[in-house]
């Protein structure tokens, strides 16, 4: 079994260009399973199911997609090989930008807009910094001048990954992405020594356990306060 996740920054079009990279696998003789991580509705497994390939949905609800994804990867694993897949394909919605989605025994893909701005590669953290391969989309809204700097300020920020110009209406460089799926390491179910790549957010504090009142002496847990802000409003 192998296992590709894929992740990225909202409206990136991550479902339109895997459709037609999931296309190639077929073609190739890979046969996939797919599993969309969504938080409260999705009808993607429509589009799936018209590449007649085994989908399953999770939907997070409140919690985290991506911590909802990393504490079922087991029990997706498990499902895939049920389904005699290949590969299994995990897409996972990406909402606050410095999730860590990724294990080490994946191909990390992380997808993102070139039309969000040139310092968006920036703002992205690990989502971005530990992929093995980036997908640019939408390029050819942009100048060739835009699409280089949005190039170079992803090198800046993972030196080391594989950029691939995508495009979800045509399927440009859905080969590519397709071809680092099947180059992904193989895994063995049941492995419990999987790691993530990097840290997951912060997230234990009275607002994660359903606090609604606002005030601090309500609160407790891993708080962070902003850098002065108590001091300047002590003055």
């Amino acid at each position: 079994m192998k296992l590709a996740i894929i992740a990225g920054t909202p409206g990136s079009g991550k479902t339109s260009i895997l459709m037609h990279a999931i296309a190639y696998l077929r073609r190739s003789g890979i046969n996939p399973a797919v599993v969309k991580v969504d938080c409260l509705f999705t009808d993607d497994q429509t589009r799936f199911n018209r590449l007649d390939v085994p989908v399953r949905v999770a939907l997070s609800k409140d919690m985290c997609p991506d911590h909802f994804a990393i504490y079922n990867v087991e029990e997706m694993l498990s499902w895939a090989e049920e389904q005699n897949a290949d590969i299994l394909i995990s897409e996972t919605a990406g909402l606050c930008l410095r999730c860590a989605p990724y294990v080490d025994q994946c191909v990390a893909v992380c997808v993102i807009d070139v039309t969000a701005g040139p310092n968006t590669p920036a703002k992205v953290g690990p989502l971005l910094t530990t992929a093995d391969v980036v997908v640019a989309t939408k390029g050819d809204i942009v100048s060739q001048a835009e699409r280089e700097v949005f190039r170079e300020r992803v090198i800046e920020a993972n030196p080391g990954c594989i950029i691939i110009e995508a495009n979800g209406l045509s399927g440009q460089g859905a080969s590519e992405l397709g071809n680092a799926m099947i180059h992904a390491p193989e895994i063995e179910i049941g492995n419990t020594e999987m790691r993530l790549r990097h840290n997951a957010p912060l997230a234990v504090c009275t607002l994660c356990t359903g606090e609604t009142r606002v005030a601090k002496k309500y609160h407790s847990g891993v708080l962070r306060h902003i850098d002065g802000f108590m001091e300047y409003q002590g003055e």
